[in-house]
């Protein structure tokens, strides 16, 4: 008769240190993966509320009749001028190819962060912990570049000193005096 290990008598066949180690392992990179769909969460939340903001340009205007301050507000849909709002459109004429952009990629932004979102909630379920982990990750990725491009592209615009030639009936002048990086390009930034 053989004689059995005392370790075999007294541990049952699942906590062998054979079957311990690989789920440590798992335990550990889940908790890293879950880690990263939090901060993905975290920055479509706040790259979905950078679109709405009025300040990605801040103008400064030497013209004071009209825009009292002197100081005007542009974002990607609305130009906001002592809180009098214009809509900006994409079909408009004057639209910049930036804003244009950024109008666009703002809503794939959101539209892409739903579907990661989506995915992580109800792919958990499946038991393909790792292929959720993936596919919403990668998502989270897509997000943060539909992101940071029109961020970037119109950071860029402003350090440029590229002006837009606004209509008649917004009251804004060809160029300003000066013009800088509004909060909404940083937190833009942040998000991604």
């Amino acid at each position: 008769m053989t004689a059995i290990p005392e370790e075999e008598i007294f541990a049952p066949s699942w906590c062998r240190v054979s079957a311990v180690l690989p789920m440590a392992y798992l335990a550990q990179s889940v908790h890293l993966q879950f880690a990263g769909l939090v901060l993905g969460f975290v920055g479509w939340i706040i790259a979905s509320s950078i679109s709405g903001m009025n300040d990605w340009r801040i103008w400064y205007v030497d013209n004071q009749t009209v825009v009292t301050g002197g100081l005007a507000w542009v974002g990607v849909h609305i130009l906001d001028s002592t809180e009098i709002c214009k809509s900006i459109s994409l079909t408009d004429s004057f639209t910049p190819p930036e804003i244009a952009a950024a109008q666009v990629l703002c809503m794939v932004t959101i539209g892409v962060g739903v579907v990661a979102n989506l995915n992580a909630i109800f792919g958990v379920d499946s038991g393909h912990l790792r292929l959720t982990f993936a596919i919403a990750g990668s998502l989270y990725w897509l997000t943060a570049a539909c992101s940071l491009v029109p961020v970037f592209w119109n950071m860029n615009s402003v350090v440029a000193n590229l002006t837009i030639d606004f209509p008649p009936d917004f009251y804004l002048p060809s160029a300003p005096v000066k013009q800088e990086v509004g909060s909404g390009i940083g937190i833009g930034i942040g998000s991604g």
